[in-house]
């Protein structure tokens, strides 16, 4: 009879747990690399914005300063939701660790299961071949015995009709 492992369907479902948290995780990674190239994208406005100030006229310096104060504070803003972001990956990552754990507590189990079953599998086989040994061995005996009967019985017959003679 071929290996069930008893506990297949808690396992089948910490795995597809664990593959639904990867896609999570996943998703949180997208989340953190798209609010830094915001950011990026930001810094390269301040940076432009600055290069653009130092080449405009005296008038339009209360505009830039303005300007620049908003894209300052969309700067922190940003900084802050990356810092969420990141916070957010950080506890689905080890949501995901303890899934991976309890999936490989499971594997572990099942493995040694299987090396327990396949033990007794050897086990039983080898109680079999000593079962069908001891009785090639009697079997053996008991035509040995025959076979000395049979012998002594010739024996008899033999001198018996020696002894006619």
């Amino acid at each position: 009879m071929p290996f069930r492992y008893r506990l297949q369907k808690m396992l089948d479902f910490r795995i597809r747990k664990k593959e639904e948290q990867q896609i999570v995780v996943q998703k949180a990674k997208d989340e953190v690399v798209k609010v830094e190239q915001k950011i990026e994208k930001n810094r390269k406005d301040i940076i432009g914005t600055r290069t653009s100030m130092r080449m405009a006229e005296a008038i339009m310096m209360e505009i830039y300063d303005r300007f620049l104060k908003h894209l300052y504070e969309i700067d922190a803003k940003l900084v802050e939701e990356k810092e969420k972001a990141v916070e957010n990956l950080n506890k689905e990552l080890e949501k995901l660790q303890e899934l991976e754990k309890a999936v490989k507590v499971l594997e572990k189990h099942k493995e040694k299961s299987k090396e327990a079953y396949i033990e007794e599998e050897k086990k039983e086989e080898l109680k079999k071949l000593s079962e069908v040994a001891v009785q090639k061995h009697f079997i053996k005996n008991r035509e040995k015995l025959e076979e000395e009967e049979a012998e002594e019985l010739e024996k008899l017959k033999d001198r018996k009709n020696g002894n006619k003679n």
